[in-house]
């Protein structure tokens, strides 16, 4: 069959979690709960760097960059996430699932190369701190923040070219409540081989090396610091990067998670593959504010002063 003359259901039928039915009522409270501190937790952090002079630091712009990814993320996922769980409204159109899934993985490509960002932004700060504010420039910062979209914009832009390709004739219902390319190309009754060296490819050559490059960094910064450093000034540098670490924690562990689970998982349970699929996409946006707000006491600082000026 030819690439343009595929045959494509004209909508894909969502699902909640596998067997619990019956209890997405009781489970649409804790999803808003959690999109309400994801949506509501960044936007502060983002109009918080904004007003306060004291954070237009690289260090907050980039913080900056990772909560608009991650209000981004949020808002592509919300509009069928509830539907399925608070109306059992599972219906999404063809063309509009293939928007969502290229919303998904473009924000989260650009998350990570965001977190790659920041560690260098600590790489510098700690390794270089004389430096700092010459290599870290305005100029600088808005080019790596172009520069993460930009790659994430080419190296997706095939993603629903290839999937169009594609005759998806198996079924129409997806195993998540929102749409992800493994979920899709495996409803397709002709070889998917291409779409599967793609997504390989896309895995390794942009997430797999950002992380190899975060971890890069932080042995970079851990030699420095050792060799140069008194045991206490050793545990006060590295004390700055403690919310960078977690985030990279946060973000990383359940899409390796998920991407294992996609790949390796087929005889696992279809409820893990709901599951650790909401997770790697609720678990980042609602820890990221938290653990920036908590950790880190310049944002905490600029929060409470928001919030004090809004109640004066």
């Amino acid at each position: 069959m030819g690439s343009f003359n595929a045959t494509h259901p004209a909508f894909f039928l969502l699902t909640g979690i596998p067997g619990l039915e019956s209890s997405h009522s009781w489970l649409v409270g804790p999803l808003c709960v959690m999109y309400a501190v994801a949506l509501g937790g960044n936007t502060v952090i983002l109009q918080a760097v904004r007003v306060q002079p004291s954070l237009h630091e690289p260090m907050y712009y980039f913080l900056s960059m990772l909560s608009f990814s991650d209000v981004a993320i949020s808002m592509a996922t919300v509009p069928t996430v509830l539907r399925t769980f608070c109306l059992n409204a599972r219906n999404i159109a063809f063309d509009a699932c293939l928007i969502q899934m290229f919303l998904i993985h473009f924000f989260s490509m650009m998350e990570s190369g965001i977190l790659l960002a920041m560690s260098f932004d600590r790489y510098v700060a700690i390794c270089d701190p004389l430096h700092y504010a010459t290599v870290l420039t305005t100029e600088v910062i808005a080019a790596m923040g172009l520069g993460a979209a930009a790659r994430s914009f080419i190296t997706l832009f095939p993603l629903p070219f290839l999937i169009k390709r594609l005759p998806i004739c198996r079924s129409n219902v997806l195993s998540h409540s929102y749409c992800l390319h493994p979920d899709v190309m495996r409803l397709a009754c002709a070889d998917i081989t291409i779409n599967s060296i793609y997504g390989l490819f896309v895995l390794v050559s942009t997430f797999g090396m950002d992380l190899f490059f975060i971890f890069l960094s932080y042995v970079l910064i851990l030699h420095s610091v050792m060799a140069t450093a008194s045991h206490e000034e050793c545990l006060k540098a590295l004390n700055t990067c403690v919310s960078h670490i977690l985030a990279v924690l946060a973000f990383y562990v359940p899409m390796t998670g998920v991407s294992t689970v996609h790949r390796f998982g087929k005889h696992v349970p279809r409820y893990i593959h709901v599951l650790m699929s909401n997770v790697y996409l609720f678990v980042p946006p609602v820890l990221n504010p938290l653990i920036y707000s908590a950790k880190t006491k310049e944002i905490f600082q600029a929060i409470v002063c928001m919030f004090r000026h809004i109640k004066i």
